[in-house]
């Protein structure tokens, strides 16, 4: 038997990166898995995967979504829970970066990275959280950032969203606690990711990388992989997570010591 034998698992950001990786681990370990990304392409992959492995004919379905709108946000969740039956876990994968000296950071960047990463992460959660409560044990993962706590220069946006995912899970853990729900954040930081490798057009083309004291890993030698991310989320949302709330896990190999 695997520890997530038929749990019931919705995630976002399921096209590439942390968020497929996650996917791929949580179908190995058992769970049925409702994955969406606003990637219909990355996500036809993320399934190819999956059916490749033997993990996703008959428990995974994916949708596109794009976590920052509402009505999406709640057609999709609430078809995800009618087909599965319920639902045990979220993780809130789904993340933008767009960098710009802060001085000449646009209202318009500035929104659609809160929209996407902070208001995106409430919208999915808010959905879910009666499916969740329902079971008793629901767990919620979501991603935060290292940016949330050390200097990422050129990203006040991005470090702005991650930041209030951080604050948001706290008090969600606290609020939820005598309901049986857990809520932990995840905080990676060099990772290799459809972030970290597209981050020189991400960011200014001036950008002082000086201004970055510290971006190698103590340990590896080189950005860690996905993988090891999605073991993490596999330990939160299964028993072996069961008491773990209202806290964060820094997985970054060292980098921000």
């Amino acid at each position: 038997m695997k520890r997530l034998d038929n749990r019931r698992i919705f995630i976002t950001g399921a096209a590439s990166g942390i968020g497929r990786a996650t996917t791929l681990r949580l179908l190995a370990e058992g769970a049925h898995v409702v994955a969406t990304d606003v990637a219909e392409e990355g996500l036809a992959e993320t399934a190819a995967l999956a059916t490749k492995a033997g993990t996703g004919d008959d428990r995974l379905n994916t949708a596109v979504l794009d976590v920052s709108d509402e009505n999406a946000v709640n057609t999709v969740v609430a078809d995800a829970v009618t087909r599965l039956g319920g639902l045990d876990a979220l993780v809130n994968v789904a993340g933008m970066l767009r960098g710009a000296h802060t001085h000449e950071c646009s209202l318009d960047l500035w929104n659609r990275v809160i929209a996407v990463n902070l208001t995106g992460t409430f919208l999915v959660t808010r959905a879910a959280l009666p499916a969740l409560l329902e079971t008793g044990q629901g767990v919620v993962v979501n991603f935060s950032s290292t940016s949330a706590q050390f200097a990422h220069p050129f990203m006040a946006a991005y470090s702005a969203s991650k930041g209030g995912i951080l604050s948001f899970t706290h008090s969600i853990a606290q609020e939820y606690a005598k309901h049986g729900l857990r809520a932990v954040n995840i905080n990676p930081g060099s990772i290799s990711s459809g972030i970290t490798e597209n981050i020189f057009s991400l960011v200014p083309e001036d950008t002082d990388w000086n201004l970055f004291t510290k971006l190698t890993p103590a340990i590896g030698e080189g950005f860690g992989s996905p993988d090891t991310v999605a073991g993490v989320v596999a330990m939160l949302v299964s028993d072996d997570g069961a008491f773990i709330t209202g806290t964060e896990i820094r997985i970054d190999g060292g980098t921000h010591q």
